[in-house]
């Protein structure tokens, strides 16, 4: 069967990786990588055979990987983050690729190019497994994942001068024209690709999708991503930055999310070639015969790139726990790594040893950054208790004597602003408490009495005046906060009544353990306010209504029997 049987071998293998990565709570391309390895010419076993043909496939999977993630990057997204993301980002790329080629070149004995190349593969981190570890732990709309995701879409998009520059860097001494000329190259294409992509693509999307035909409308878009990038190839850049260009063209039109919806299959079958060709190319020998060196590499990655996150986050004015979870969550090197590494060893750019270097430092960098980003709280209250810094403090038309029975409310997100208009709307005085700086100014123009400040400290639990509080409102989406601030608080004011976000339905047992008076799921509420209106117009009458609805929040929410 040829390529065939090559093709159900690596699909039924990189099932069985994805099953066991899954198992061991690890990211899926880890499980796809290992599935390469077990079917690699370097094991024994089922061996792929035509594997040449197998990596020219996966430069497809390639090439729909980053067209599907230049369709999700939105610039939108870098609005509430911009000053750190436009700014920091580069500066973050610069710095950990300039201490990757130095440590690269003295420590490691890499050629001059090659240290190069090492420097910017670890100077991505990977965009699938922090948006996987932030969703898994229900903290994606809070000022640190929000940061994060604004440095991921810089290194994303940072990605497309590598895969122009770096090819050109085999000859150091040539080195400046042919960059030089690549960059007029790219430009020129570029600028036809935007001008060609943003006028003609949009047109013939909505002419197929008059046509009625959603498959005309899924070619289409295919068509796109790999059409854009075979121009590219034919001018002399990579395959694959043509089809990033391609998604980030159509990333801004109204087609976006259907298109993203529709090639997302696609995606990942052509994507699990490209993980598993990626793993063929491993040689775990290389593993056993360098495994301190290995440890070493791993570690100064994950030290050096979150001294360099943190440090940035706290430059640009991110205080609190923020530099601590921006600096371990984004310490891990990309899926990028992959492609640059690709492109490398395949231009003759990389020796097998590094290219065997920087696979194994990406899986094991992946495979640990869960357990690397969940000790950031623990190691920032550590540092914190050890430094014993002065809390900066900034309150907002508090009046001097104390308050007498007001609400605390922790948060001025979407939840927590909805929940303090509306306090005051009753008339209760209220603080409200910000750990973001820049909503500081919104709280003062909405003219809220209010805290900046972490919640969790007792120098601004005291300056809300908690000990005579009545209520606190913890609308924080994160779930350590929420604990800490509700053990403090209470050690503060004992008699005071708690509300609490929880962040899953799981969390609500845990919040009422900790004696909170009334735990809220946010997401299950939305649910429950959406059946509400399916019942009204399926002319449910209310009694009816009201006893279904009370019947689901008793599920939720009622005491365990003892």
């Amino acid at each position: 069967m040829g390529i065939a049987a090559d093709f159900v071998l690596i699909v039924i293998a990189g099932f069985c990786g994805g099953l066991l990565a899954r198992a061991l709570r690890l990211p899926l391309l880890v499980g796809y990588v290992a599935a390469g390895v077990a079917v690699g010419p370097h094991t024994a076993g089922p061996t792929v055979v035509q594997i040449r043909d197998i990596e020219l496939l996966a430069e497809i999977g390639v090439a729909l990987l980053l067209f599907s993630i230049g369709l999700e990057i939105s610039f939108r997204d870098l609005q509430p983050v911009r000053r750190i993301a436009l700014i920091g980002g580069p500066i973050q790329i610069v710095l950990t690729g300039a201490a990757g080629a130095l440590a690269g070149s003295k420590a490691l004995g890499m050629a001059a190019t090659e240290s190069l190349w090492f420097g910017a593969m670890i100077s991505v981190s990977s965009t699938m497994v922090v948006l996987r570890t932030l969703s898994a732990a229900g903290v994606t709309s809070t000022l640190a994942s929000r940061v994060m995701i604004g440095l991921l879409v810089i290194q994303d998009l940072a990605v497309i001068p590598m895969l122009i520059i770096l090819p050109q860097l085999r000859e150091l001494e040539d080195a400046l024209a042919s960059v030089a000329r690549s960059i007029v190259i790219a430009a020129v294409f570029l600028f036809a690709i935007v001008a060609l992509g943003t006028r003609l693509l949009p047109k013939l999307l909505r002419r197929g999708l008059a046509w009625g035909s959603r498959e005309l409308f899924l070619v289409s878009v295919v068509a796109a991503g790999v059409g854009f990038g075979y121009a590219a190839h034919i001018v002399g850049l990579s395959f694959a930055l043509g089809a990033f260009v391609a998604g980030i063209v159509l990333s801004e039109s109204e087609f976006s999310h259907q298109a993203l919806s529709d090639v997302v299959p696609l995606r990942d079958i052509f994507g699990l070639l490209f993980f598993v060709s990626v793993g063929m190319l491993f040689d775990p020998n290389y593993v056993l015969a360098h495994i301190a060196r290995i440890a070493f590499v791993v570690a100064s990655i994950f030290l050096g790139k979150a001294l360099i996150f943190g440090g940035l986050a706290t430059a640009f004015g991110y205080g609190n726990m923020a530099p601590w979870i921006i600096g371990l969550g984004l310490s891990q090197i990309g899926e990028f790594s992959f492609v640059l590494a690709r492109s490398g060893l395949s231009g003759g750019s990389l020796s097998k040893n590094t290219y065997d270097l920087a696979l194994t430092c990406t899986i094991v960098t992946m495979a640990l950054s869960p357990l690397v980003s969940s000790a950031a709280l623990p190691l920032g209250r550590a540092w914190r208790r050890w430094r014993k810094p002065a809390q900066p403090l900034q309150t907002i038309s508090l009046p001097d004597e104390d308050f007498d029975a007001h609400v605390v409310v922790a948060g001025y997100g979407r939840t927590g602003r909805a929940v303090a208009q509306i306090v005051r709307a009753a008339g209760i005085p209220l603080v409200v408490v910000e750990s973001d700086h820049a909503l500081l100014g919104d709280m003062r123009n909405e003219g809220f009495s209010g805290v900046w400040g972490d919640i969790t400290r007792e120098e601004v639990l005291q300056a809300a005046r908690i000990k005579n509080a009545r209520i606190l409102v913890l609308t924080v989406p994160n779930r350590s906060t929420v604990e800490l601030s509700v053990e403090r608080a209470r050690r503060a004011n004992p008699l005071l009544v708690v509300i609490a976000r929880a962040v899953r339905e799981q969390h609500v047992a845990g919040l009422r353990k900790l004696g909170v008076d009334a735990a809220v799921q946010p997401e299950f509420e939305g649910g429950i306010e959406m059946v509400r209106q399916v019942l009204v117009r399926c002319n449910y009458n209310d009694a009816e209504i009201l006893r279904l609805i009370a019947k689901l929040r008793d599920d939720l929410y009622r005491e365990p029997a003892d």
